[in-house]
């Protein structure tokens, strides 16, 4: 497969997850009565479960806008340009924009977890899973409904990878992001 067809095909299907995983920094000045950390300050071994960091708008606000982004894909399944780059049925547009968005939360949530127990503070960078723990949450959760061959997997990963730090500089230069990584 060539190069940019491999790639267009990554980014098309993690669309949903990508979307999950900006969201939280889209919405984090709206709906702020959902501005609750998930954790509700709850403590594992002298820290955060995740942070406060985490609140019940990000997992909202993720999922919803996956959703929204695999519906967009569900309407755009006739042309022929989005033919060739899919990879999966949007005719089950709801389920997997759910688990896409659910898993890429997930991932970020378990990365979290991690980050915690190693002594690394919210919004602090842990390279290289600050930029692939959503990847892989949303390419297992949404396993039922796609089944991508490794060289998808393997691309999603590495092509992420280097997405999540061009836009992560990008929302720093723009000052939308305090920090670059």
């Amino acid at each position: 497969m060539e190069l940019l067809t491999l790639s267009l095909k990554c980014i098309y299907l993690m669309l949903p997850a990508y979307a999950a995983n900006m969201a939280p920094v889209w919405f984090k000045n709206v709906f702020s009565w959902m501005a609750v950390p998930l954790d509700r300050g709850a403590l594992f071994r002298g820290e955060p479960l995740f942070g406060s960091h985490k609140t019940l708008r990000g997992v909202v606000t993720g999922i919803v806008l996956a959703m929204a982004v695999a519906f967009v894909q569900y309407l755009l399944r006739a042309i022929p340009f989005f033919q060739q780059v899919s990879l999966a049925d949007y005719g089950q547009w709801l389920a997997l924009g759910f688990l896409m968005g659910s898993g890429a939360l997930i991932g970020d949530l378990i990365k979290s977890f991690i980050k915690r127990r190693v002594g690394i503070q919210p919004g602090k960078p842990f390279i290289p899973f600050d930029q692939i723990d959503f990847v892989a949450g949303a390419l297992l959760l949404s396993y039922p409904l796609i089944h991508p061959p490794w060289e998808i997997v393997a691309a999603s990963f590495v092509l992420s990878f280097v997405l999540h730090i061009v836009t992560n500089h990008v929302a720093f230069w723009l000052k939308i992001r305090q920090e670059k990584w």
